[in-house]
Formats: C-alpha cells, structure tokens, sequence
C-alpha cells in the first residue's frame, strides 16, 4: 500500500515559498528546480506555460525565498509540496521538475498517484552511482559557502557554447543557505527511488540533455524503462536544458502537460 498523502503524514516545518502565475481556472501546473536554482529557473518557458496552465513554482528549503530547514530526503520535500497545495486548495496537479525537482517529481507520482496528472522529468536521475562526491559537496559548502561550488557548476549545468548566458544563476549560489544545500547533498547521496518507478501510474514524459554530464542521457532513458508507458526524448544543453534550450524543451513539455 503506498503511503497516504493526507496532511497528517506531512513534513513539520514552514511551508515553502511558490510563485503563483497564470489563469486561475487553467489546470495546475507545479514546477521544480534544480539544486542550487530558485523559481527563477524557469522563467525562460513561463511565457508558454501561462497560456495553458496555473503555474505554481515551488522553491526547495533555504533556497529564494522558502525559509532553510533540515531535511533528510526527497520525500520530505515531497510532503512540503503537498502540504503547500493543500494551503492553495489544489488536489489535482500536474509536476514537471529539473534535476532535484523531477525527484520531487517521482516520489509525489509514486506516493500521492491521485493528484499528479501527468508528470514531467527534465535532467534527473532515480539514483546516482556514487555518493562520495555529494558527500564532499555538502562539506565543501559547509567550510565555504554554496558559492565555492561555481565553478564545478557552471560546467554541469551549461555547455561551453552557452557561455556567460548563465551568470545569472550561477551568480544566485553564494545566496543559498549553506546548511539546507549540504541537506540535500546527503538526501542525493541517499537516493535511490528506482523500487518506486514501477508504481507510478501517471503519463510520464522523460527529457535528457544531450550534454548533461551530472545526470547523463542514460539516467533519463533508465526511468523512462522503469516507468510504465514513459516517454524519454534527448534536446541540446547540459543540465540545465530548460534555460540552455527552451524552445525544444517547451516543445515537447507543452504536447505532453497538456494531454488528455
């Protein structure tokens, strides 16, 4: 039986900070972002999104403007976007994630399948194949600050064809809460979500980025094998594809969201 998704079984603590956009009687749209970004992430593609959905943009602890707390793995921010919803009077949503939000993803279409419509994975992974470096990452932005991870970030998240384009979020890390980062490092280096994948019943679309070295296209293509009925398709970018390429993102998202 999977866990209830009543908000009696939800995480303590205070909500987290969303963006609210979009016609209001349009079907809910809740989007995640990556480690390290805030709602800001998905700006390029608001513009599309809005003419179609409620776009409710949800940010992790101690990152833009919800509040840091300690947390120990991604179902614990799963409940907190639960607990959100339930304060916005949305029951029935559809979720599309980048990175940790697609994990977010994952784990609400496998514990809360009579709320999450239609589900959207963007450079995520259901496991990764060593979690020393998440381990060193959460010490490094403990001594450091989330701003010595830069570096090591920009090579992630963009190609080099893209360029300086991305400062803008780069230049947002050293405004992350150090404590709630090394939190979610320890939750990836913890992670492994492929026994639920098999479960999730919602239509599932899978999109890689042909350049992405932190969750390779062959992370994307092993969910969409798990999952029933998924769909895995590749665009041009790294990481972070959704700011990197858009348009090809948007279209294959929209088809997909906005289904039957």
């Amino acid at each position: 039986m999977k866990p209830s998704s009543s908000t009696s079984d939800r995480a303590a603590g205070p909500l987290p900070h969303h963006e609210d956009s979009g016609p209001r009687d349009a079907p809910v749209l809740v989007l995640g972002s990556s480690l390290g970004t805030t709602t800001a992430l998905w700006e390029p593609l608001l513009p599309v999104l809005e003419r179609h959905f409620r776009v409710i943009r949800v940010d992790h602890p101690g990152h833009g403007g919800s509040a840091p707390r300690a947390f120990r793995d991604v179902g614990d921010l799963g409940r907190g976007v639960l607990a959100l919803l339930d304060s916005l009077g949305v029951r029935e949503f559809r979720h599309a994630g980048v990175s940790l939000g697609g994990m977010v993803g994952m784990w609400l279409a496998a514990h809360a399948p009579d709320r999450v419509a239609r589900l959207a994975l963007c450079c995520t992974t259901a496991a990764f194949d060593d979690p020393e470096p998440w381990l060193a990452r959460a010490d490094l932005v403990l001594a450091r600050g989330v701003g010595a991870t830069a570096e090591g970030t920009a090579a992630r998240w963009f190609t080099p064809a893209f360029g300086a384009r991305g400062e803008r979020l780069l230049a947002g890390l050293s405004e992350v809460d150090p404590l709630s980062y090394a939190a979610a490092c320890g939750a990836l280096a913890r992670l492994d979500l492929r026994p639920l994948l098999p479960t999730i019943t919602a239509p599932t679309l899978v999109v890689a980025g042909d350049g992405d070295t932190g969750t390779p296209p062959e992370h994307g293509r092993a969910i969409a094998d798990l999952i029933p009925g998924a769909r895995f398709h590749v665009v041009p970018g790294a990481h972070l594809a959704v700011v990197e390429s858009p348009d090809e993102v948007a279209g294959v998202l929209v088809p997909h969201l906005v289904g039957p």
